[in-house]
């Protein structure tokens, strides 16, 4: 074993050849590389990159050894709008910033908001008509993006929400861009796309900043805003001990709650319906258990453990079409996988889009088949993972499944969605999974 011996992998003998593969389909080319192994291999310029399918070493990378990694160029591209919030935060930094915020995402907190997620629910619900057409993805943006808004921010932003997914979208695709080799050239570059993806922070800067200051001129509202405001930190080894957070410290962890939390759960409840329209026997299970345990009032908290069923659903979605689709780290030193030694500087790729698709896991892993769910699991830990884990484990993972049911739940009591056959649904693998050409779906109103 030598530190060049490297894994099987796909090569290319004309320049920009595997970049281009990669640019023009992901999710293939991120299948193609699990075809290879477990571990598989390549070079995009002077980038060496390890793609692991195994989940003891997706665990290894992400909690056993996560000392030994940071976090990748996907998520360190994402500091450029989010800054240091946690999603793109590192070592002693992130772990005080998340023991600040964590009190917003106790068990209990989470309980206090499902009424909320509820409520926006069917007030979406009210507003549908039966028989029209709507962009379904976009419905969910902004109901997500309500729901985090008023729940942890005690905020109204529905009247922003086409500002921010303006400004989400240009953000996105400059992420998509910063990643690749050589991408700091287009800092320079005119009409590369930096001077929209400015304008577009500074819109979404204005109302982060708004929100901040009508927090401070009041009193507790004992939402998470209120809280990074007056949180002060308890442990030795903080930037100063003591001291309560800059507005640009709460501006970023603001920032990366508001867009990655409402992006996520949108992305996940779009592909459900969309599975939802072309699975007819899953569709009347899922209104069946709406009907019996909910019989027409809202769910609540308490309902959480009987829609056991509308769990599996959203699990099954998350497992086809994942959120976040791929994650990524960066090796500060030199560790053996796999019998490979992964040198320093190397970037590792675990995808949750290819593990959930693994048939050593899911037989008959195209299948959208729920039930796989409602029994015990004996799953390896890496084999599903739509929110990551080890110390950077989503924070608001509790949240997004309580959202995510309770939304589904809500709407599916009145409405089914039937996708347009005229419309060819497209994939966009950025951060996250999102369908390329939204998800125009006709309503159709529920019968007694």
């Amino acid at each position: 074993m030598t530190p060049d011996r490297v894994p099987p992998g796909p090569r290319s003998k004309i320049p920009g050849g595997i970049l281009f593969t990669l640019q023009r389909d992901r999710l293939a080319f991120v299948r193609r590389l699990a075809s290879y192994g477990d571990i598989a291999y390549f070079t995009l310029g002077s980038e060496r990159i390890y793609f692991l399918s195994r989940p003891e070493w997706i665990a290894d990378v992400l909690v056993t050894h996560s000392r030994k990694f940071r976090k990748g160029p996907g998520l360190e591209v994402t500091k450029h709008l989010l800054g240091e919030g946690l999603l793109a935060s590192e070592g002693d930094f992130h772990l005080r910033q998340r023991r600040l915020v964590q009190p917003a995402f106790h068990r209990q907190r989470i309980a206090a908001y499902a009424s909320t997620m509820s409520c926006y629910a069917r007030r979406l619900s009210d507003r549908w008509k039966d028989r029209e057409r709507r962009d379904i993805h976009e419905d969910m943006m902004r109901l997500t993006l309500a729901i985090v808004g008023k729940t942890l921010f005690d905020a109204d932003v529905e009247s922003d929400a086409a500002k921010i997914g303006e400004a989400l979208t240009v953000a996105i695709k400059m992420f998509d861009r910063l990643v690749i080799p050589y991408a700091k050239l287009l800092t320079y570059i005119p009409g590369s796309g930096m001077g929209a993806f400015r304008r577009a922070k500074e819109r979404l800067d204005a109302i982060i900043y708004r929100m901040i200051a009508e927090h401070r001129q009041g009193p507790d509202r004992g939402d998470l805003l209120s809280m990074l405001l007056l949180a002060r930190d308890t442990e030795e080894g903080a930037v100063e001990f003591g001291d309560s957070m800059s507005d640009v410290q709460v501006r970023n962890e603001t920032m990366t709650i508001l867009l990655a939390g409402h992006e996520t759960v949108a992305n996940a409840l779009t592909w459900t319906w969309y599975l939802l329209s072309s699975h007819p026997e899953i569709e009347a299970r899922l209104h069946q258990e709406v009907d019996t345990q909910l019989a027409g009032r809202l769910p609540g908290e308490s309902d959480w453990p009987n829609l056991r069923y509308t769990y599996a659903v959203l699990a099954e979605s998350m497992r086809l079409y994942p959120p976040a689709w791929a994650t990524g780290r960066r090796s500060l030193e030199s560790i053996d996988i796999g019998g490979y030694i992964i040198p320093p500087e190397a970037v590792v790729i675990m995808s949750q889009y290819t593990m959930h698709r693994d048939a050593r896991y899911f037989p008959d892993p195209e299948r959208f088949d729920p039930s796989r769910w409602l029994q015990p699991s004996e799953l390896p830990k890496f084999a599903y993972f739509p929110f990551g884990g080890g110390p950077h484990l989503c924070i608001g993972e509790g949240f997004a499944w309580m959202e995510g049911v309770l939304a589904l739940a809500t709407l599916a009591q009145r409405w089914k969605l039937r996708m347009d056959p005229k419309h060819k649904v497209g994939f966009e693998p950025k951060i996250t999974l999102r369908p390329k050409h939204g998800m125009p779906m006709t309503l159709e109103r529920r019968t007694a």
